[in-house]
């Protein structure tokens, strides 16, 4: 959500669809008007930069298309055509089914 205007321990944010809340802001150090915050439950848990709202609204967006049925890869530009990869701390993963590396 983005804040629109503040409050002593609260701002007010609006979303993407224009529906705003009031939110508690306690919990995040500075903060000003324009500023994106994650938002659980009412409460600003961190900052985070208009890219990473984006990823999150098309996250959002996705869930609702996959409950309908609908094709979500176009929210999902940047992963369709990547090969996953597993973090450098998970090492490699042995598919024991068919004994080999994978």
């Amino acid at each position: 959500m983005k804040i629109e205007q503040l409050g002593h321990g609260w701002a007010q944010c609006v979303d993407r669809d224009g529906s705003t809340r009031r939110v508690t802001t306690l919990l995040i150090d500075s903060h000003d008007v324009g500023d994106w915050v994650l938002v659980h439950l009412d409460n600003a848990l961190r900052l985070m930069d208009e890219a990473e709202a984006n990823q999150i609204a098309d996250g959002l967006k996705a869930v609702q298309a996959a409950l309908r049925g609908e094709d979500v890869d176009h929210l999902f530009a940047d992963l369709v055509e990547r090969e996953p990869q597993l973090p450098q701390n998970q090492g490699t993963v042995r598919d024991t089914t068919k004994d080999k590396t994978i």
